[in-house]
């Protein structure tokens, strides 16, 4: 039936209204924080930032003896402290596919974010295996180029290929999109000390415009050379004591840092549907400029009021409902005065924001001091605590503090969660003039926890199992079985990888098995040395673990603890034979091993499931025959194939991980990340 003229323009407005709608929706998505990985002066991974916060520790130290402790004395400099993290002249390229003399020329700055790229996916319990080619951004706020004069000051005849690949800031995005294989925008920037929320505020855009899907985002700063501290020194920046004293009366400067950190981000929708761990959302953020100032490096207040004002519009959240704002709170008299006027009229009416500052703890990262911020407060938000500012004895007496409604933290204070979600904003301003502001918001109850998709509910048959889970650290061993799994590049490294998950869940009694088994599985990458065992339990997982490291591998345990070396590179043939009465079983080994030709060092493997309960491996030649009845075939299928599934993952068999975990009942979880085995590569 033809439509009249009114109805067809009625329902064109309908459709242009729709339109409308999805855009401004997308326009303000919400994006959540899937991962996270820092090196930060005293923390080498979030948990270890998080101890340091919490416990109100100082992590400005001494200048360590490879920097440029032969000038100290000669210089003029008013400082020898800083924050450090180690390995300055450490790497191990083998892991990245670099060569020895290619990464000698690469800045210590590439070297980090590689590394700490990495922890962030496995933090995240994302196999970069599958996300290969995947339309994920990389966004890196970086500055310094101290290595890059180092290597510029040599002979003409000592520049290598490898010196503007190395050190140009370009390549500090692009290595990691090169790397990873990422074919999302890839871009480095540089607004001085905003860099790395800027960074954040390109990778909210670029997700909500639909060129990336996942986003690693992040910022890096390293101290080699003494000249910009001497020119800071020359230009009155830096504190003579070297403390960052943020809002104090005796603030007078602040101290120089280095570090990395990352955070991976994706479409909250993105999320929930791929069942992540969702730390903390971005609602929103902006970003200007401070325009024409007493002098170029002297903040706005006005532009500072401004782009808070913007990113709350942005996130459509009111001054009154941000409750915690962790500042850029440098230490400066001039700067903490300007910041804390622009606060001042931005949330007037706020009686219940208490003010942040990480750089009390572990001073200025610099172009990774926006990075350092927001992973501060998603651990803030995560753990229902503020922690204190350091230094902080007397508050600045320029500033009218009875006029301002805030919170300044002496000591830890709790943060009781609400009817409503938590949310804090972050502020990071560079003496470029650019400014940048975030809204953060925590984790809503359910979402990314335990659970099918968006309802959080639990996969049907779950619960019971859960319940098991504590009779079974009480010694039940009428548990369930897990397949857990470790690899490395080297046994050195999987060593090294065991004694973290001993030390780790040591400190985490009260996590799931089934948890960690999933992460392991499903969320890392699987390289030639490897470890499997079959589990029931946490302390089972302990026990098996340290019998590893003790090599106390007797008979009793070897058919519930396998590891070994296997060739990735050389395809050989599966066969499987079952008797027609295991047609169930056949059909869940076919859909978990991803195909008929898998990559292990043998020829052929005939996996035969006997009548009696025996284990024998025997090669001849090319060929290795397993005889295998794990337990009375009752059609727990699962629970046959688990110890099967151990025996092959050692032999290198390519296992479909996706199919495997689908109804394990785990989540993923922060575990211990990959022990990176480095070695010095380094130009004088």
């Amino acid at each position: 039936m033809d439509l009249s003229p009114t109805k067809k323009a009625l329902l064109a407005l309908k459709q242009m209204q729709s339109k409308l709608d999805a855009l401004e929706r997308a326009k303000h998505e919400p994006i959540a924080v899937v991962g996270m990985g820092c090196c930060f002066p005293g923390a080498n991974n979030p948990e270890e930032f998080w101890q340091l916060l919490q416990e109100g520790k100082d992590a400005i130290t001494s200048i360590p003896d490879e920097r440029w402790h032969e000038l100290n004395d000669s210089t003029g400099m008013d400082t020898s402290v800083g924050g450090f993290v180690p390995h300055l002249r450490e790497f191990d390229p083998s892991f990245f596919r670099i060569s020895p003399k290619e990464a000698m020329s690469i800045d210590p700055q590439q070297r980090l974010l590689l590394e700490v790229s990495w922890s962030a996916l496995e933090n995240a319990a994302i196999a970069p295996e599958q996300v290969q080619g995947s339309q994920t951004g990389v966004f890196i706020g970086i500055a310094a180029v101290d290595y890059w004069h180092q290597l510029l000051s040599r002979n003409n005849a000592e520049i290598d290929a490898y010196l503007t690949t190395g050190n140009t800031h370009s390549l500090a995005s692009g290595r990691i999109s090169h790397f990873f294989d990422f074919i999302g925008p890839s871009i480095s920037l540089d607004t001085a000390c905003s860099s790395s929320l800027v960074a954040v505020h390109l990778a909210l855009k670029s997700l909500r415009d639909r060129e990336c899907n996942m986003a690693l985002v992040g910022g890096v700063n390293r101290l080699i050379s003494p000249k910009v501290s001497l020119n800071f020194t020359q230009a009155n920046m830096l504190s003579p004591d070297g403390r960052c004293k943020t809002f104090d009366e005796s603030a007078n400067g602040f101290v120089r840092s280095e570090g990395c950190g990352i955070v991976v981000l994706k479409r909250l929708k993105d999320a929930i549907a791929d069942r992540d761990q969702i730390r903390a959302i971005l609602l929103g953020s902006a970003t200007n400029q401070d325009g024409r100032t007493s002098s170029i490096t002297t903040p706005s207040s006005l532009s500072q009021q401004a782009v808070i004002k913007q990113a709350l519009a942005n996130s459509q959240v009111a001054a009154n409902q941000v409750s915690y704002l962790e500042t850029h709170g440098t230490g400066t008299s001039l700067g903490d005065a300007i910041e804390l006027e622009a606060l001042g009229q931005v949330f007037k009416d706020n009686e219940k924001l208490t003010l942040g500052a990480v750089k009390t703890n572990v001073g200025h990262l610099e172009a990774a001091a926006g990075i350092v911020s927001l992973i501060k407060t998603v651990l803030v938000l995560e753990n229902s605590l503020i922690p204190a500012n350091l230094h902080l004895k007397q508050p600045n007496s320029k500033v009218e503090w009875q006029e301002l409604p805030f919170k300044l933290p002496q000591k830890a204070i709790a943060w009781q969660p609400t009817t409503q979600p938590r949310i804090a904003g972050i502020s990071s301003f560079g003496f470029s003039g650019t400014n940048a502001h975030l809204v953060v918001q925590e984790a809503n109850g359910e979402t990314g926890k335990r659970g099918d998709g968006e309802t959080g509910r639990c996969p049907k048959g779950l619960a019971s199992r859960r319940g098991n889970r504590e009779m079974g650290r009480q010694g039940d061993r009428g548990e369930d079985s897990y397949l857990f799994t470790l690899s490395a590049r080297s046994n050195k490294a999987l060593e090294e990888l065991a004694a973290r998950y001993v030390e780790y869940l040591e400190a985490h009694p009260d996590i799931l098995i089934e948890d960690i088994c999933h992460t392991v599985n499903l969320g890392r990458s699987h390289f030639n040395y490897r470890l499997a065992a079959s589990v029931i339990s946490v302390a089972d997982l302990q026990t098996k673990l340290n019998q590893y490291l003790a090599q106390d591998l007797a008979q009793e345990f070897t058919a519930d603890l396998w590891h070994g070396k296997t060739n990735l590179n050389q395809e050989t043939k599966l066969a499987l034979i079952f008797k027609p009465e295991n047609q169930e079983l056949q059909e869940l080994i076919t859909s978990t091993v991803d195909s008929p030709v898998v990559a292990f060092n043998f020829a052929d493997i005939y996996w035969e499931l006997a009548e009696e309960q025996t284990l024998n491996s025997n090669q001849e030649g090319n060929q290795a025959k397993v005889i295998y009845s794990p337990i009375k075939l009752d059609g727990n299928y699962r629970q046959v194939l688990i110890k099967g599934l151990a025996q092959l993952y050692i032999l290198g068999a390519n296992i479909n991980w996706q199919t495997f975990e689908k109804n394990s009942g785990g989540k993923k979880i922060s575990l211990p990340t990959y022990p990176f085995q480095r070695s010095t590569y380094w130009l004088e």
